[in-house]
């Protein structure tokens, strides 16, 4: 008795839809929804978006993230739109997707922040670069760029502010225009992450 062909597992294509060097013209969005149909049609089944929130500036490819909560929705880092467009652009986008059948990978950077509103002071300790559990000079005050109010957006979606302690370290002493890196000590400051929780390269 032959035995029972099982059916061929489900092999669903993803398209990279985006690169690094894809024109800062605010359009991608929008490129995107009128290709969706034909991009179902060719056999895609997900597609994969960059970070879409508000980047540094409106050339940001999104993973020099200033805020989370702004799709291209607030007049923020010289732009409402970022980069990829604007909120109702990818919200648009993301409805065509969902009726064509097309499912939406929305890359996401938790970790990143650039572009402060403002400096603060804090303490801190210079550590290798090599070997960043190693630490080369001792605890002084320096001037970092950690203070984010978002003044664009205000309180809406989140009034989460940002501020020295939420952060483990940073790359550049305002004070006296030093690049290192820099471990931020204090009670409010958790240090490096556990390792596991992160790749260990560099001693994290």
């Amino acid at each position: 008795m032959a035995e029972e062909q099982k059916p061929t597992p489900v092999n669903n294509a993803m398209l990279q839809a985006f690169e690094w060097y894809v024109p800062a013209d605010q359009k991608h969005w929008v490129r995107l929804e009128k290709q969706a149909a034909q991009l179902k049609a060719w056999g895609i089944d997900n597609i994969w978006i960059p970070p879409a929130c508000k980047g540094s500036s409106k050339e940001g490819n999104g993973y020099d993230i200033y805020d989370l909560y702004d799709l291209g929705e607030f007049d923020q880092k010289g732009s409402t739109a970022t980069k990829w467009g604007s909120y109702d652009e990818l919200m648009k986008l993301c409805e065509t997707a969902k009726k064509t059948g097309l499912c939406i990978y929305f890359d996401a950077v938790l970790n990143h922040r650039f572009a402060a509103d403002h400096k603060e002071k804090c303490q801190a300790v210079e550590v290798d670069p090599d070997d960043r559990n190693k630490e080369v000079s001792d605890q002084y005050e320096i001037e970092a760029w950690v203070g984010f109010d978002f003044p664009g957006r205000g309180d809406k979606y989140s009034k989460m502010k940002y501020h020295w302690y939420h952060f483990s370290g940073v790359d550049y002493n305002a004070r006296n225009e030093k690049t290192a890196i820099y471990k931020i000590m204090g009670d409010k400051s958790q240090g490096w992450a556990e390792d596991g929780d992160v790749d260990s390269e560099k001693g994290n």
